[in-house]
């Protein structure tokens, strides 16, 4: 954790960090974000997989393009988030 903090992998309304401060992995709050995170691994893997579809089909149009971007960009913010957050909590030697 970077100064004790969890980077949690949702944001403020104003699109701000949000921090849990807990040395407890197993809180209600931890295991929530673990959960969040999991699903936004999840939803990943299937934006990917649609993605690739719209890219491997030679037919699809701008509008579909575009769309499998917009979205495989959103996917990758949230992934890197949680690299972020999980290297933060790896101990350092």
């Amino acid at each position: 954790m970077t100064n004790g903090l969890r980077l949690l992998p949702w944001t403020t309304p104003e699109g701000k960090p949000c921090y849990l401060s807990t040395e407890r992995s197993d809180s209600l709050l931890s295991r929530l974000a673990d959960d969040v995170e999991e699903a936004q691994l999840a939803t990943g893997d299937q934006v990917c997989a649609g993605a690739r579809a719209v890219l491997a089909d030679a037919k699809a149009g701008e509008r579909a393009v575009r769309f499998a971007l917009t979205r495989a960009v959103e996917s990758l913010g949230e992934v890197l988030r949680i690299a972020v957050s999980r290297g933060d909590r790896v101990p350092s030697e």
